[in-house]
């Protein structure tokens, strides 16, 4: 078994919490909850709650959370972790018949501050009670009576198939969350906040603290969820209202509170695995021929470049910076929907989610980053990507960013641009050489003759590119682009190639940055 594939439904765990182990020195794990004068209670809750005990809780110095556990379950296993199972009639709401319930994450393994939920019915939210007989145990030795408290939940909303429940998204470690949407499994997560991602020294992982879970009525087409950030650097206040449909929708709207200056700040931040495809395969003895969560990075940029970034798993960190300002949007994507690409009937990597973030409002200037870290297998999430502000977030103000997300099959606005399907890499015919194969699809190319006016434009930072060709692939009724690029024995180079016609460009804009292996 692959374990990072185990969903976070049924006995699974949100394995994205694993990148806390990977890149986090162990004193950075903790994360405060210790009770303060601006800690959450039950009490009258509006939509501006919220953002009030942020503020006050950032004039406060930061304080570590408990991560003591009772003997019996202080060091659970993964697979012990698992055997705690959350007893589904025991949902919050499951009896009202509304449109969403609630199911709750027990603490323990990676899993140990407990997180404060509540529930907002009429203006008054009320602690959501934790008690030993919401869950199961397939050893009953960790079943402990005390009051531990929740690590996390998720949200299901009613079967399509005719089952009991389709799981909808969850909230577990850290300040992580994953969605999506009827017929897939969970793959990539995103984050509340990124600060300090890639940076050697490690990196400060903020924490949902507490949560308040708006009742719904029995027709509200969506879920509206308030969560309080808490790290050492900042606190924040988010309000998610989550649509489920065709795309599983995020609308959300956070307010950041910095306690000192944040330099290395990530907006939106996205996290996810590649491990390999054909393209980097000749790395690893591995049967299936890709392995991956997310495929590539989009951009969408201010002037309206769309931007198609193939993901690696490179030799070395990789940080790449695509600086722009007020983007239209960006996201990891899964655009293979292919089962034998993959050939993995447990991880069914063609039925990941790809997530879009769409900013709200203007975002002015700054960057897209990129993160690829080395992994040697499927386990660790190794890919994060975020926006990332040009001026730092100073100590005591208020910083407001807006965004829509879409977890789904595709990118949630049409292109006329041909769109990229697939890389291959491998060796040219001479010396210091590689090959680079594109393949394009779209109605911008599809049908097109060999004597359509398209050329590529082709460009590299390093060595020299030759062998040009473009012509129609009858495989896939788009066109094929491929080149050399003569290296002459440099270490990198950043290419970047675009499909033009007579009025511009006919394709999206394809970048890489090639190491040598």
């Amino acid at each position: 078994m692959h374990r990072r594939n185990v969903l976070l439904g049924g006995s699974g765990v949100a394995l994205a919490g694993l990148l806390e182990t990977v890149l986090l020195p162990k004193a950075a794990l903790a994360e405060g909850n210790d009770k303060q004068a601006a800690v959450p209670g039950p009490g009258p809750f509006e939509g501006s709650t919220v953002r009030r005990l942020a503020q006050a809780l950032a004039k406060q110095p930061f304080k570590a959370p408990s991560t003591d556990l009772p003997g019996a379950i202080k060091s659970l296993s993964y697979d012990q972790y698992r055997g705690i199972r959350f007893r589904k009639e025991r949902a919050l709401w499951r009896d009202q018949k509304l449109p969403f319930e609630v199911q709750f994450f027990p603490r323990g393994f990676l899993f140990r501050p407990a997180v404060d939920i509540f529930e907002v019915v009429d203006g008054k939210a009320t602690a959501v009670p934790y008690s030993a007989d919401l869950f199961t145990y397939d050893d009953p030795n960790f079943r402990v009576t005390e009051p531990l408290g929740f690590a996390g939940f998720r949200i299901h909303v009613p079967s399509q198939g005719g089952g009991d429940s389709d799981e909808l998204c969850a909230f577990l470690g850290a300040s992580y969350f994953r969605a999506i949407t009827k017929g897939q499994q969970y793959g990539l997560s995103a984050r509340g906040l990124a600060i300090g991602t890639g940076n050697p020294k490690g990196e400060e992982f903020a924490r949902f603290r507490s949560f308040w879970l708006e009742k719904p009525k029995p027709d509200s087409p969506a879920l509206v969820i308030y969560a309080l950030l808490d790290s050492e650097s900042v606190t924040g206040a988010y309000r998610f209202t989550v649509r489920p449909g065709s795309a599983t929708v995020f609308d959300v709207e956070s307010v950041l509170y910095p306690r000192v200056d944040i330099t290395e700040v990530g907006i939106a931040p996205l996290t996810s695995m590649y491990q390999l495809s054909p393209k980097d395969s000749r790395r690893f003895d591995e049967w299936r021929p890709a392995v991956y969560d997310s495929e590539a990075l989009l951009m969408w940029t201010g002037q309206g470049e769309q931007i198609w970034r193939p993901l690696c798993n490179p030799v070395d960190l990789q940080f790449s910076v695509f600086g722009q300002a007020n983007p239209r949007g960006f996201g990891l994507m899964q655009r293979d929907r292919i089962f034998a690409d993959y050939q993995d009937l447990e991880a069914r990597y063609d039925k990941r989610p790809s997530l879009w973030i769409e900013p709200i409002g203007d975002w002015g200037q700054g960057a897209i980053d990129l993160v690829e870290i080395p992994t040697a297998n499927e386990t660790n999430d190794n890919i994060v990507s975020f926006w990332r502000p040009k001026d730092k977030l100073a100590a005591h103000g208020e910083y407001t960013f807006t965004y829509r997300m879409h977890w789904a099959w595709d990118t949630p606005w049409p292109t006329q641009l041909a769109r990229v399907t697939k890389t291959f890499i491998g060796a040219g015919q001479a010396e210091n050489s590689r090959i680079f194969v594109i393949d394009l699809v779209g109605e911008a190319v599809k049908g097109k003759s060999a004597d359509a006016p398209f050329k590529p434009e082709i460009t590299t930072s390093k060595g020299k590119i030759s062998n040009v060709l473009a012509l129609p692939n009858p495989e896939t009724g788009g066109w094929r682009v491929s080149f050399h690029l003569e290296h002459g024995g440099d270490k990198l180079a950043e290419l970047r190639c675009v499909l033009l016609g007579e009025s511009g460009p006919v394709s999206e804009t394809w970048l890489y940055r090639w190491t040598a292996s």
